[in-house]
């Protein structure tokens, strides 16, 4: 049976990948809206539930990455579930700005399929450069 067993310490019932990650879906709590996904280790997951704020893996950093810890977009969370698998998390957050995304969107998921092209669809709130000075 590969459901989670909720007699298992939290961390423990998880069903961790080969690398020790799971997914992450941050939403929006009160629109419902998915604005990114990531990955979380066990010390990312656990330093989220101490602090109250989302922190994730960065497999590109290959570090811990603290929502928010550049541009200030910090994700405070309201609930963590996970699904019957324990496979994927999913984070209802409030987006502090509003932009959950590294190009000044609200969202992660802006790019919509329309006929053979991927079409950015959803406006940029703030430059990047404002945010990042990059």
């Amino acid at each position: 049976m590969s459901d989670l067993d909720p007699g298992l310490p939290w961390l423990d019932a998880l069903k961790w990948d080969e690398q020790g990650m799971l997914p992450a879906i941050a939403q929006d709590a009160s629109s419902g809206r998915v604005l990114m996904f990531a990955f979380m280790n066990r010390q990312s997951l656990e330093e989220t539930i101490n602090s109250g704020t989302a922190v994730y893996w960065s497999r590109s950093r290959q570090r811990l990455w603290r929502k928010g810890e550049e541009s200030g977009h910090i994700q405070r969370v309201q609930s963590l579930r996970t699904d019957c698998d324990g496979d994927v998390l999913l984070l209802s957050i409030d987006q502090a700005g509003g932009i959950a995304c590294h190009t000044g969107r609200a969202s992660c998921f802006f790019y919509q399929l329309q006929g053979d092209f991927w079409v950015a669809t959803d406006p940029v709130l703030k430059d990047p450069e404002d945010i990042y000075g990059k």
